[in-house]
This record gives structure tokens, C-alpha cells and sequence, in this order.
């Protein structure tokens, strides 16, 4: 008998953290624009480092998943970050960062918490000081050849816009170009890209910018 109550109680537990990793099984699309080259020589890195790379855009597409209990199927958010230094620089500390998040206008009030949770979780550090939460339409269209990624489309509202295209043999400018920041947040596989359009004109951290055609973008996918 006691054997079979340790037994019952063990099954207990491993169908409770089955059900608990089922709960938070989610994947889908990711988007990335720095403002600094992410594919690039360390020459042109050094050039901008502490001038430019402290703003970034975070842009996810839910495929499939549940995020805390609410099911989040075809739902997006994005993070709007500016640090207080080049993200990705080892010999600078960007933290405090500040954030705006833009949740999904189709998602519900149970869904946009889930959404923030989601981000904050996937953002860390990055996304943890949220100063503002807007609500817009989210429009993400990633291009998926096999395992490569490209070409994306991020709009979300007036707010936030990123284009992206692959990139091609014309973006080799010096020959030693690598991938020299990894992206801000976990992938289960990206590639750089260049950022045709990266803008954000919405409020809440003190600057909105403009910037096209720089080698500052990542097109990926998560699975968490």
C-alpha cells in the first residue's frame, strides 16, 4: 500500500509538470531592429560603438501556444527599448533600460496581460522596466524559405514599422563581416538581415527615429 501511494504521488507530480511545460508550450515569429549594424567587421562595430545601438525594436507573432493560462494563437506584441548603451557592448552596462510595449488590439484583457508576461519573459532585463503599454493592430509577416528567414514585414499601429530584406552579396562591404551581436532576445533560430525601414515615432523614451538600409536586423522564430 505504501508503495503504491509513492508511486500514485510521483505520477502525480510528473503529470503536473508535463501539464505545467504543455501550459507554456509556444512558438512562432521574431523580428529584431538595433540601432547599430548586428552583421558586421569589427571596424565598423568599434565605429559606432557608444555612439549608436542603445535602441532596439522586439516584435513577436504568436503561431501557437498558451502564455499563463490564455491561449495566444495569431497574437503579437513588441517591445520598444532605448538602454543607456550599445546593446550587446561587454564593456558597457546598458541597464537601466526603458521600454514602451504595444500589445495586440484583437487579444483580450486576460490575453494582453499574457502578452506583457510573454514579453517581459522573452525580453528580460530589456523589457522588465515598462514605462508605457499601448494597445494597436500588430500586422507580422515573416517570409520562411526552408530555414531561412528574410524578408518581414512589422507594423504595429503609427507607432512602430520594420521592413526587412535578406541580405545579399552587395551588403559585404570589407570582407570580414560576422554576426557580431547575437539577438537581444532567445531564438530557436534566426538570421541577420538588412533593415530596410526601422522607425518609431510613439512616445514615452524621450526620442523617436527613422533609419533605413543599415545591417541591423534579425528574422527568426522562437519555440519556448
Amino acid at each position: 500500500m505504501k508503495r503504491y501511494i509513492l508511486l500514485a504521488g510521483a505520477a502525480a507530480i510528473v503529470m503536473a509538470v508535463a501539464s505545467s511545460s504543455f501550459a507554456q508550450q509556444i512558438s512562432g515569429d521574431y523580428v529584431e531592429t538595433r540601432s547599430a549594424d548586428v552583421y558586421t567587421g569589427p571596424c565598423f562595430a568599434n565605429s559606432e560603438v557608444n555612439l549608436v545601438g542603445n535602441e532596439a525594436i522586439m516584435a513577436w507573432r504568436v503561431s501557437k501556444g498558451q502564455w499563463n493560462g490564455a491561449n495566444l494563437d495569431g497574437l503579437s506584441v513588441v517591445g520598444v527599448v532605448r538602454a543607456n548603451g550599445t546593446l550587446g557592448d561587454p564593456y558597457e552596462n546598458p541597464y537601466p533600460a526603458k521600454a514602451v510595449l504595444i500589445v495586440d488590439q484583437n487579444a483580450t484583457p486576460v490575453q494582453r496581460q499574457a502578452l506583457i508576461s510573454f514579453a517581459q519573459s522573452m525580453g528580460g532585463d530589456l523589457l522588465a522596466n515598462a514605462v508605457r503599454v499601448e494597445v494597436a493592430p500588430i500586422d507580422i509577416q515573416v517570409e520562411h524559405v526552408g530555414m531561412h528567414f528574410g524578408s518581414a514585414s512589422v507594423k504595429a499601429g503609427s507607432l512602430a514599422g520594420i521592413q526587412t530584406r535578406s541580405l545579399g552579396a552587395k551588403d559585404h562591404l570589407c570582407g570580414n563581416e560576422e554576426t557580431f551581436y547575437p539577438p537581444l532576445a532567445e531564438t530557436s533560430h534566426s538570421m541577420p538581415a538588412v533593415a530596410l525601414v526601422d522607425q518609431y515615432n510613439g512616445p514615452g523614451l524621450g526620442v523617436k527615429w527613422t533609419l533605413r538600409d543599415k545591417r541591423s536586423a534579425f528574422v527568426g522564430s522562437f519555440s519556448r
